[in-house]
């Protein structure tokens, strides 16, 4: 096979749809734009959200709501989660987490909740607990350490 021998897969290649050449074409005279009017001219149309000057919906409707800029983002991990990918007697800390999957990354803190059972001996030593999650761990013998 040369350079000059390959071509493009069947159907990969469409032509353009010349617009605007002739009635025969069934996209002549108008050129598929409707009569006169402000979208039929060349150049763009009104910019997204224009209303023809009447007042537009993202300026009709109230403000709503805040973004607080000193809210803490804490990961989240279950008893149930421990509970599956840790052994008897293991040290549960923030490596051991990510290293596990159980969270991305650290953010502000991570805090461990008490869905599900624990039957295991851990030792956890996160940022944060639930009280019901804390109980959990110590009544399966293990410790919870807060950071």
């Amino acid at each position: 096979m040369k350079l000059h021998e390959l071509s493009p897969a069947e159907g990969s290649k469409k032509d353009v749809k010349r617009i605007g050449r002739g009635p025969a074409s069934g996209q002549g005279k108008t050129a598929g734009k409707g009569h006169k009017g402000q979208k039929a001219r060349a150049g763009r149309g009104p910019r997204p959200g224009f209303e023809g000057g009447q007042m537009p919906l993202q300026r009709r409707v109230p403000k709503r709501g805040f973004n607080n800029i000193f809210a803490k983002e804490i990961a989240i991990v279950n008893i149930a989660d421990l509970e599956e990918r840790f052994e008897d007697g293991a040290v549960v800390d923030a490596a051991a987490l990510i290293e596990a999957g159980l969270v991305k990354k650290e953010l502000d803190g991570i805090k461990v909740l008490a869905h599900g059972e624990l039957t295991k001996k851990l030792t956890v030593k996160v940022n944060a607990y639930s009280e019901a999650a804390k109980a959990k761990i110590e009544a399966a013998g293990g410790t919870a350490e807060v950071i």
